[in-house]
């Protein structure tokens, strides 16, 4: 008993840390995914994921083990004793059913409080039923008569191993990148939205109309302003997405490279101005006539 009741606290710890290493890397592949002028990851980040997994497992363990205590193993006998009541056999659809009963009134409290509309409410109910359901379901097998035992330290080891090479992979491989450009899809009128205008036309001439620079005062501080002027201007395609640029030279315009990001369809660029330590984004938008092809 003793042996079979430790089985499924770690069965029920290592399905909570499977689902939240789910649902971790579904936010990030949708972060991943939102455009976005900053790379959505570097090898910094890789090596630092990889330094974190044995304390990310045992922050897990430690947060699983009272969940799965408090939560999925009353879960499992409260199914258990609802499903030999009228038939004597337990019967599995009583775990989801009493997880999403349990769930549905914080669920929709929650909903309300936060302003969430139907369908984000509906999926968080869904979500927050289904973690203890699924460990509960896991757990049950383990009950069985003609189940197994099973070793826990060779079932979490295991979790955090596929885990981690999947949030690696994903990390890694995953992610918004800048559409590419040439100097014929430059080309063209570009707008801040604010009345500033950017004309680049393919002949290599800039014109810019009130477009937001910034220039350093007598105290040597950024101070922003609009530039209006004429001069030159040339794409770089740089070593990939990230390092593609447009290199400009305009009268009044201290601001002499722009950056790429935005989407095919529409293309933005973009710079960073102001004080270092509180960067200001300007972008300016390609304005929606057809784009030329590459």
């Amino acid at each position: 008993m003793k042996d079979r009741f430790g089985a499924v606290l770690t069965a029920s710890v290592a399905v909570l840390l499977v689902e939240a290493v789910i649902g971790t890397i579904a936010l990030f592949v949708r972060g991943q995914t939102q455009e976005s002028p900053d790379p959505p990851y570097s090898s910094m980040g890789v090596v630092f994921l990889i330094a974190a997994v044995p304390f990310v497992a045992a922050a897990g363990a430690f947060l699983g083990a009272p969940l799965s205590v408090g939560v999925v193993m009353p879960l499992l006998a409260v199914a258990g004793w609802l499903g030999r009541r009228p038939s004597g056999h337990e019967r599995w659809w009583w775990v989801p059913a009493l997880a999403a009963g349990g769930t549905a009134l914080p669920a929709l409290a929650t909903a309300v409080l936060v302003e969430a509309g139907l369908l984000a409410g509906l999926g968080g109910w869904l979500t927050v039923s289904a973690a203890p359901a699924v460990a509960a379901l896991v757990a049950r097998r383990l009950l069985l008569a003609d189940r197994p035992p099973l070793s826990g330290r060779a079932l979490f080891g295991r979790v955090a191993l596929y885990g981690t090479l999947a949030g690696i992979g994903l990390y890694a491989g995953i992610g918004y990148e800048p559409p590419r450009l040439s100097t014929e899809r430059v080309a063209g009128t570009w707008s801040d939205g604010k009345g500033g205008t950017l004309v680049l036309t393919a002949d290599g001439k800039a014109t810019a109309t009130r477009v937001e620079t910034f220039a350093l005062d007598a105290a040597l501080e950024p101070m922003a302003h609009q530039c209006t002027g004429t001069g030159t201007w040339e794409y770089d395609p740089g070593a990939g997405p990230w390092s593609q640029a447009v290199d400009m030279s305009v009268d009044d315009c201290s601001i002499r490279t722009w950056n790429v990001f935005g989407t095919p369809e529409q293309p933005k660029l973009f710079v960073y101005t102001g004080d270092p330590d509180h960067w200001s984004l300007s972008v300016l938008q390609r304005h929606n006539e057809e784009l030329p092809t590459k």
